[in-house]
């Protein structure tokens, strides 16, 4: 026996309480990359044989991984809904 789950919601649900609704996930995984960032700065900063090189480089490298998480949680929301 299977469950099949209706997804009439999605035509009785005005679009900017659809929209609020999925974009949440999407704002709270950017919000965690961005908290991760910040203690990896710290982290980084703490450590004496990096120093501002390994600074420099996260700081480079961060603006990818938003990108490629922005993706990423737009192709699985995207399938999900």
């Amino acid at each position: 026996m299977s469950v099949v789950r209706s997804n009439k919601f999605l035509i009785a649900e005005k679009p900017g309480t659809l929209m609020r609704k999925y974009a949440v996930p999407c704002i709270i995984s950017l919000l965690v990359a961005a908290l991760y960032n910040i203690v990896d700065q710290i982290f980084i900063a703490n450590a004496a044989y990096l120093g501002s090189y390994g600074n420099a480089a996260n700081t480079v490298v961060f603006p990818l991984t938003v990108v490629a998480l922005a993706i990423a949680v737009m192709i699985g929301d995207g399938t999900c809904a």
